[in-house]
This record gives C-alpha cells, sequence and structure tokens, in this order.
C-alpha cells in the first residue's frame, strides 16, 4: 500500500497533519500515543498492515498529535484539553461528522475526554493498553509511582531516544525484541517522532494525567482492551477503565506486548471491528502444536574473520548441507535461515531432539559448535513463516544453551517420556519477553 496523502487541519495556533485512509461505512479516529509520524510508519510492516486492517472496514482518520511528526513543534508540551481540541479539528478537517474513537495507551485519557465533552460527535469508544490515571495513588496501587517513572524517564529514555532502541522494543513490544531491524527502526522513528526534549515535557505531561472522574460520565457503546501480560501499562489499569464506564465491555487478551501491532495484532483489530460493525472478517489464524528449533553458530563471527571470507563461505556452504540432510532425515520443516542460524519445526519432540543432537555432532565434525533451543507449543502458521509466544520461547531458550548443547524447555522434555532420550537439568530460567520462569533441560548426547 502507499503512504496516503498528508494534510493539515488548523487547531487554534496549530497545524495538525493527519491522513484518511479507506472507505468504509463508519469513521474510525486512531488516537496513538507518545509520539508518532504519520509517513514513516508506513515504512514499518506490523505497523502498516495494522492500519491496512483498521481501514478494511471503516473511514480511518490519523494524526500526528502536536509537537510530534508532522504536526507543528511547541516550545510547551500540550494540554489534554488542547490536545481534544486537535481531534475535533482533525475531525472537521477530514469531513467526519460522527466517529467513533480507537485511543491507545495515552491516547485512551485523549480519547475519553473527547468522548465526555463532544458525545454528539462520538458512535462508539475502544480503549487499548490504555489507563484512567497513570501514576500510582492509594486508590490504584497497579501503577507506578511518579518518581520512579520520571527516575525513568531520566535515566533510560531521555539519554538513548533515537539512539538504542533495543530497550524500548523489548519492553512495548517484547515479541519482536531481538531482531536489529525492528530496533534499528524504532530508533529512526523515535528521531522522526519527537526530540529528546520533548520527549521529556511529553512525559511530564504524561505524569499528571488523570481521567477517572469523568468515566462514569460516559454512556457511549464502549469497548476496553487489554493484553493480559502487557509490561507498560498493568491490566487492571483496564479492568478499572471498563469498571468506572457504564455498561463498558472488557475483553483481555493474551500476549504481553503494550503496542497493537505487535503479537498477534488480528485479534486485536478482530474484536475492535466487530464492536464496531457487528461482524469480524479476520480469520482465526491456524494454529497447530509443533516443535520449534532454533540453530546457532557460536562465535561465527570470529571464526570468519579467522578463516577469511572464501573459506567460511566454504565452510557455511558444508553446514547449510548437513543441516538440511537431517531436517529431512527427521521429518523437520525448514521455516527459514537467521544469519548462519536456521528455524525449523517438527510434528514430533523426539525427532527434534535427535535432529538437534545430529546437527551438533555434524557441525562438530566441520570445527564448528551450534547450540540448539527446543520449545513444543502452539504456532500460528503464516504464509512461509511461524509465529506465536511458542516461537519467541524456543529463540530465548537457544540463546541460553552452550556450545554443542541441545536445550529443551520442560514441555519438551514431559512430551518425551518413555523415548529413551536423557536430560540433565539445566535449572529454573526467566526468559526474555516472555512472562513466568522456565525449567530447563539438556539433552544428554
Amino acid at each position: 500500500m502507499t503512504t496516503p496523502r498528508t494534510q493539515y487541519a488548523r487547531s487554534n495556533d496549530a497545524s495538525i497533519a493527519y491522513q484518511v485512509v479507506g472507505d468504509g461505512p463508519i469513521d474510525v479516529v486512531l488516537v496513538l500515543g507518545f509520539a508518532t509520524h504519520l509517513e514513516l510508519q508506513w515504512e514499518a510492516p506490523p505497523f502498516a498492515r495494522f492500519l491496512e486492517r483498521l481501514s478494511s472496514f471503516s473511514r480511518l482518520i490519523i494524526f500526528d498529535k502536536r509537537g510530534t511528526g508532522l504536526s507543528d513543534p511547541v516550545t510547551e508540551v500540550p494540554t489534554l484539553e488542547q490536545r481534544v481540541d486537535d481531534v475535533r479539528a482533525v475531525m472537521d478537517a477530514g469531513g467526519s461528522e460522527r466517529a467513533a474513537l480507537v485511543g491507545v495507551s495515552e491516547g485512551g485519557p485523549m480519547s475519553v475526554l473527547f468522548a465526555a465533552t463532544h458525545p454528539e460527535r462520538v458512535s462508539a469508544l475502544v480503549l487499548y493498553g490504555a489507563m484512567g490515571r497513570t501514576t500510582e495513588a492509594p486508590d490504584y496501587p497497579w501503577a507506578s509511582p511518579a518518581e520512579a517513572l520520571r527516575e525513568s524517564a531520566v535515566e533510560f529514555i531521555a539519554p538513548y531516544w533515537g539512539q538504542n532502541a533495543e530497550g524500548m522494543v523489548e519492553l512495548f513490544a517484547p515479541t519482536l525484541a531481538g531482531d536489529p531491524l525492528v530496533a534499528e527502526f524504532t530508533a529512526r522513528m523515535e528521531r522522526s517522532a519527537a526530540s529528546p526534549a520533548m520527549v521529556q515535557q511529553i512525559f511530564e505531561m504524561f505524569l499528571d494525567i488523570d481521567v477517572r472522574a469523568i468515566l462514569p460520565t460516559i454512556h457511549i457503546p464502549t469497548l476496553v482492551l487489554h493484553r493480559r501480560g502487557d509490561r507498560v501499562v498493568n491490566r487492571r489499569a483496564g479492568e478499572d477503565l471498563a469498571d468506572r464506564i457504564p455498561s463498558a465491555r472488557y475483553v483481555e487478551l493474551p500476549g504481553i506486548d503494550h503496542l497493537p501491532w505487535a503479537g498477534d495484532s488480528d485479534a486485536v483489530v478482530g474484536e475492535i471491528e466487530e464492536f464496531l460493525t457487528g461482524t469480524r472478517s479476520v480469520p482465526e489464524p491456524d494454529r497447530v502444536l509443533a516443535t520449534v528449533m532454533f540453530t546457532d553458530i557460536v562465535g561465527s563471527t570470529e571464526r570468519a574473520a579467522a578463516l577469511g571470507d572464501a573459506r567460511w563461505r566454504e565452510l557455511l556452504s558444508a553446514h547449510h548441507e548437513a543441516v538440511r540432510r537431517e531436517l529431512e532425515r527427521f521429518r523437520g520443516n525448514e521455516v527459514k535461515t537467521l544469519g548462519d542460524g536456521y528455524l525449523a519445526t517438527f510434528d514430533g519432540p523426539a525427532r527434534a531432539i535427535r535432529c538437534g543432537q545430529t546437527i551438533a555432532e555434524e557441525a562438530r565434525s566441520l570445527g564448528l559448535e551450534v547450540r540448539v533451543g527446543l520449545h513444543s507449543g502452539e504456532v500460528e502458521l503464516m504464509a512461509d513463516d511461524v509465529g506465536g509466544i511458542a516461537v519467541h520461547i524456543a529463540a530465548r531458550v537457544g540463546a541460553l544453551a552452550t556450545p554443542g548443547e541441545v536445550l529443551a524447555s520442560s514441555t519438551v522434555k514431559d512430551l518425551v517420556a518413555g523415548s529413551g532420550i536423557e536430560f540433565v537439568e539445566r535449572g529454573t530460567e526467566r526468559l526474555k519477553g516472555v512472562p513466568d520462569e522456565w525449567r530447563l533441560f539438556a539433552a544428554s548426547p
């Protein structure tokens, strides 16, 4: 999809950049949180797909808040009231008399205030990953103290804004963590969306938000969506929103990502579409139980430097040939190569273990050391790829394996009981980006 044309709406003393996408029967205004960039966000495939899905059943209006992206820069961070005026200005300029508001994260309180003050212009309200208050209070214990959030912004956000986005990805979209391209794009998006000084001002304003008092005044059909493992905004904040808004519907989705376009975004869009239109066009994804394998050559960069390009390519080619031979032998499905490693799936965990052991042995015969990670769980089949939390768990397990080791989750170990495969317990670990603790076991040679 080509990037939609960016236009400007005049809101008092500021020009607000906006786009209109799609021609569906209902108008939807997407109110995103923090800092955005209208045109750059279309270059991120997960983000673009999320917007395309919303616009498939609506006439979608998106915009950059003043002080961010393509909208006018400001010297002082806007108030919620000014931002509500910006929503109205964008709707007027976009020719929308009445629309459903979809407020994401910090965009939730903005949407709440607009719906309360302009109910005649709001047909429905959807709040995803949102909150009524942003800091801890005696009657709001599931948020963080204001001072802790302020220190976090000063120490961990502002100094690295637009420079090193890996930490932000791990926090806001942990299922995308570990991909250098995602971190690189996120850093570019940050630099384009707001300056470090503006980010700090936005964060200060964010700490003052508390719209709980007006929630009982909302009498518009409301859907509150929250992912159970959201690390940025506790799910209890979503439950609290739904409890305070009369007749609001609360839907809790599985997942750990705060950003709605990360993880299972189809589930998020499906709930929104069904709530606003009465039907859901997104088909349920194909899911199967599989054992997921990640392989990785240990110290490949150093080895390549020591051998030289020609010899390294020759050695890597021999390794690839061996891996593919063993995958075929043990009925594994090669999903894709990842640098010098592989992502593969198996319909039997015992075959996955034995294939991993053979791959490690073949690699050692070539003078290489390979680590292998395994986890069994439900995976989502996506054309030529696979997704889901099981894939991320297998990747994290593989990262913890030692050279030459086939490391498996307890799920894999339990599924091969009686196979004769023996294991050595490697202890309990917290896997990056994955909830709960996991017992890990190394398959004995």
